[in-house]
């Protein structure tokens, strides 16, 4: 049986040769819609989530997302409309060749030139009857990238990739041209119009390689050509320094001198504690005449565990897990706030905490733990949470297609959502109570393209993964897997967060998108860390105190000429502004003034407040304190602008803690403190350092200057307070 296929005759497309194009002979080479077509698509852009990729297509003509769902794809360019697109007869004359090359009008504009390969290789896909091909045959099996390490020598100059695709039957060819290259920092790397790789500073990035859903991640140095580079050895303090060092001594950086002792001082007060120095704490750390080593080995074991450390970290982890009581009510936060303190002050293995919120069942009064549950009160939401907190992993584009960066397919999404299928709640005894229950019916978790019920399975398969089916609650088995040992993302994704806690950047960063095509700075140090932690028994006190007794944590903030201009291989600490509650902490321990919290007790610190409910005047919130409306780390904010810096110049709540009748000046002046006295005790509160020589005898000359002691000190402390020392841990 013949078909008809009508010609569609367009005024723009008369242009164009009415000869049809001779069909191909047996020695072409075969063109399909798979191997050659769908590349075409997605190196030009039309898949793109910015045109006919994102979710509701453009102008009537939808495409997957980055071309995941080729068959979707090929039928809705040969079957909708009628056929329209392309012309068998005429195949130069098609439509879907005619907008690319603006021969009619086209809102994505030029996106190659008639005669072009792109061109070519779509009008001989036509002549040959527009075959799909077969998906064992011209899928892409495997991405080869040469080199696969690049080392520039100096900025300005380049080098070229060569990328080869592999395929179902054996072949291979060159898809260099086609293949989709991008940089991860293009202040360090740009890709140029022949796709070359050109070093645009010193430094590193990570050059991603795209082609057919296959990635290539390709680490890329321009090394600084300065003569005279040497290696000097700096002292080790453990394996985290070593692993630093050496890539360090590879690129040509050398690490920044030790940090003084009040530097150090208050740097781990503020990461342990949340909180600077007290001015008595302050000068007995600088005064200790023990060794440098011995004393901040000292300071860190009683930092770690205190009751400070325990009000801290609560914090951080009452954000992660979204603990408000605009989500549990104020008797569920309250309840759900202990069991946070009480795993964190006994130091609950790392791997015995997220099972226990994983498997919670009951009360969220009595089972406080069953509170994540009800935070996540759907199977998908549960799932999102659990991956992105727990693995890094973020799930939430695989929703609606498979994932654009990573092997993480939609099926996948539906089949780990699947594990929380049977989670239900229903109300408790008490007016905001909710029970968290284990439904027997109504169970299924239904695929929304298929309407069938999905069953759960693991995103990856590891050593001694059991038996879902070995268990009456699924999310039993899913906990079991999630936190072994053996499982490559649970361990690299908590130490790479808490690595971030220290050093303002996640070895990977961001810290909950672990994928392929996102790589981290020092691979060595990441497994490093990893394995300490698991063999520790995943004992998170014992992977903080090893990295801030490393040289590399209590590293100066000063740089030289080798390290100036490195920003990710943490040869030099980088400063970061206080978090809202640690600002506001350390302004009470500079001015000696309290808050006023309301609903609090009165001797809580911002560190102890329950959730972002407690009304602070604004200032929390107005310096970035979380909604915990999500889990993602970027939910808080410390960022620096000038709305900030003038609240904290002109607003009330640091003008009042100063002026207060209570705080520390007006009770230094009453004790009878001397002028040099009290201009020291005030650099202790502010900075956690003495004065150097000349400031002090500036502010001794300023407070002689006229009358008014009072005052000259409130403008002492006002300047200290607005400086950068202050605001920046250092």
């Amino acid at each position: 049986m013949t078909r008809a296929y009508a010609l569609i005759v367009v005024p723009a497309l008369l242009a164009v040769s009415a000869a049809p194009v001779p069909a191909a002979t047996a020695d072409q080479r075969r063109v399909t819609f798979l191997r050659d077509v769908m590349p075409v698509l997605n190196y030009t852009g039309c898949t793109a989530g910015a045109c006919h990729g994102s979710a509701k297509g453009k102008n009537g003509f939808k495409l997957s997302l980055r071309g995941y769902d080729p068959e979707f794809d090929y039928r809705a360019l040969l079957f909708e409309v009628s056929g329209r697109r392309f012309n068998r007869a005429v195949p130069a004359a098609s439509l879907m060749l005619a907008k690319p090359t603006m021969r009619v009008p086209h809102e994505g504009g030029l996106r190659f030139e008639e005669g072009s390969d792109p061109f070519d290789t779509i009008v001989e896909w036509i002549s040959q009857g527009a075959p799909f091909g077969d998906p064992q045959v011209d899928v892409v099996t495997k991405l080869d990238v040469q080199p696969t390490e690049i080392f520039l020598n100096e900025p300005g100059t380049a080098r070229e990739l060569t990328v080869v695709a592999h395929y179902g039957d054996g072949s291979s060819r060159d898809v260099s041209k086609l293949a989709v290259i991008e940089s991860n920092s293009t202040s360090t790397a740009k890709i140029d119009e022949s796709g070359a790789v050109r070093g645009e500073r010193i430094g590193e990035a990570a050059i991603m390689v795209r082609y057919e859903g296959k990635f290539v991640t390709v680490p890329m140095t321009v090394l600084n050509p300065a003569p005279g580079f040497t290696w000097n050895d700096p002292p080790v303090h453990n394996y985290i320094d070593e692993h630093i060092d050496a890539k360090l001594k590879r690129l040509n950086i050398r690490p920044s001198e030790p940090s003084s002792d009040a530097v150090f001082a208050r740097r781990v007060y503020l990461d342990l504690t949340g909180i600077p120095p007290t001015p008595e704490q302050a000068r007995a750390f600088i005064e200790d005449p023990d060794s440098t080593r011995a004393k901040r080995r000292r300071l860190i074991d009683e930092l770690v565990g205190s009751p400070a450390y325990v009000d801290h970290w609560s914090l951080k982890w009452g954000d992660l897990l979204q603990s408000n009581r605009k989500h549990l009510g104020e008797k569920g936060m309250w309840a759900f706030r202990q069991w946070i303190r009480d795993a964190i002050a006994y130091n609950q293995p790392y791997d015995e905490f997220v099972r226990e919120l994983l498997t919670s069942v009951g009360s969220t009064y009595q089972s406080p733990a069953s509170n994540f549950y009800r935070v996540n009160d759907d199977p998908k939401l549960a799932m999102e949470t659990t991956t992105q907190l727990f693995l890094g992993v973020r799930m939430v584009c695989a929703q609606c297609h498979d994932h654009p960066f990573e092997r993480w397919t939609q099926n996948q999404y539906f089949q780990l959502a699947a594990f929380f299928a049977a989670v239900g709640m229903k109300p408790g005894f008490d007016s905001d109570e909710q029970i968290v229950y284990l439904k027997r019916d109504n169970n299924e978790f239904l695929h929304p393209k298929t309407n069938k019920a999905v069953e759960p399975e693991y995103l990856l398969a590891s050593a001694g993964t059991p038996e879902i089916g070995s268990f009456g609650d699924s999310r039993e088995a899913l906990a079991v897997w999630l936190t072994s040992d053996k499982n490559p993302y649970f361990g690299k994704a908590i130490v790479n967060r808490v690595w971030s806690y220290f050093f303002g950047r996640g070895i990977i960063e961001p810290v909950d998108d672990i994928r392929g095509s996102n790589p981290p700075i020092n691979p060595a140090l990441l497994d490093a860390l990893e394995a300490d932690f698991v063999a520790s028994g995943f004992d998170l006190q014992h992977l903080i105190r090893t990295i801030v007794s490393s040289r590399t944590y209590q590293a100066a903030m000063e740089t030289n000429e080798w390290n100036a201009t490195d920003e990710i291989n943490f040869s030099h600490f980088q400063p970061r502004r206080l978090t809202a509650e640690s600002l506001l902490d350390a302004m009470t321990i500079a001015t000696g003034s309290r808050p006023d919290f309301p609903e609090v007790p009165e001797d809580f610190s911002a560190q102890q407040l329950p959730d972002p409910h407690v009304d602070t005047g604004g200032f929390l919130n107005m310096f970035g304190r979380p909604e915990r409306e999500s889990p993602c780390e970027c939910e808080r904010r410390n960022d620096l602008s000038l709305p900030l810096a003038m609240s904290l110049v002109n607003g009330p709540t640091l003008a009042d803690a100063i002026a207060n009748p209570e705080g520390r000046i007006a009770k230094a002046i009453l004790a009878g403190r001397g002028d040099r006295e009290l201009i020291e005790e005030l650099y202790l509160a502010s900075l956690g350092r003495m004065p150097t020589p000349t400031e002090l005898d500036a502010a001794v000359t300023y407070f002689g200057s006229s009358p008014g002691r009072a005052a000259k000190a409130q403008d002492l402390l006002w300047a200290l307070v607005n400086s950068n020392a202050f605001l920046f841990n250092r």
